[in-house]
């Protein structure tokens, strides 16, 4: 394969603590620095969330400013992806951010279960939130936690809810969720490729699930997402020191497959983002 693959690196989300690893980034000085790394590693991608003061998830927009623009002072050209997930917020507080004109923000087009409650993503809300980026020019990242939030995704497209061409993320490995499961992988690529021909997609996986998601993604010809939001450790005994050591990894995996790895600027043109000087 000669299709260069897009590496993201989710670098803190909303749950892992410096208790879970200490070299979970919190606060936004320290989220610049181990971006910076990742992105000097081979990631061309910064998946963000954001802490308060007491290190609990918010959809603080002042906050995101502050992410923001530290990023792109540090890490010229790489593309800054803003989350709206519902565990920092609740309601339209989870597109507060959105005005920022960040590159791309997550989308979550469906509900589904999470391990200990649901994540609730009604249809008002979700058609409100595809409107704030169609409005401010964000490109989404569809996180699909089930079949059912591809094909609506690939609804909202034919519709013109969603810009396409579509970026769709399986994400698999979530308790109570889709698991880590090669046929049904598989099944999620064909029926991307069915609904939606010009869609790309990208993969991650949850806890131990996300080396076998990187390698499964990178080899069918995906892109892929790592980091400590998703995953804390290198193997079952040892942490991982950093986000950088987990995109090295992918890389590593990228040069088993004969992948090369995007740079910002293929990953730009991949995704159809608008251009920027560096």
């Amino acid at each position: 394969m000669n299709n260069p693959c897009i590496i993201c690196v989710a670098i803190t989300g909303s749950l892992p603590t410096k208790e879970n690893n200490p070299a979970v980034p919190i606060t936004i000085s320290e989220q610049i620095e181990s971006t910076q790394e990742a992105f000097e590693a081979g990631a061309s991608i910064a998946h963000c969330h954001v802490r308060d003061d007491a290190g609990k998830p918010t959809s603080d927009p002042e906050r995101f400013a502050r992410l923001k623009e530290g990023l792109e002072k540090h890490c010229p050209g790489m593309i800054v992806q803003l989350s709206t997930g519902g565990r920092s917020g609740a309601g339209r507080d989870r597109g507060g951010m959105l005005p920022l004109r960040p590159d791309m923000a997550s989308l979550s087009v469906g509900s589904n279960n999470f391990p200990t409650r649901v994540y609730e993503n009604s249809p008002d809300l979700v058609d409100w939130l595809a409107s704030e980026m169609l409005s401010h020019d964000v490109k989404p990242e569809i996180e699909a936690f089930d079949l059912g939030h591809i094909v609506q995704a690939t609804r909202m497209a034919a519709d013109g809810r969603l810009k396409g061409p579509l970026y769709v993320q399986f994400v698999m490995g979530v308790k109570n969720s889709m698991p880590a499961d090669e046929p049904i992988f598989d099944f999620y690529i064909e029926t991307l490729k069915r609904l939606a021909p010009d869609a790309q997609w990208c993969a991650a996986g949850i806890g131990p699930a996300q080396l076998k998601i990187n390698e499964w993604s990178i080899a069918k010809g995906g892109h892929t997402r790592t980091g400590l939001e998703d995953n804390v450790r290198l193997d079952r005994d040892t942490l991982a020191p950093s986000n950088a050591a987990l995109v090295r990894r992918a890389v590593d995996l990228c040069d088993k497959y004969e992948r090369p790895v995007a740079t910002w600027a293929q990953s730009r043109d991949i995704l159809e983002l608008r251009k920027v000087t560096v």
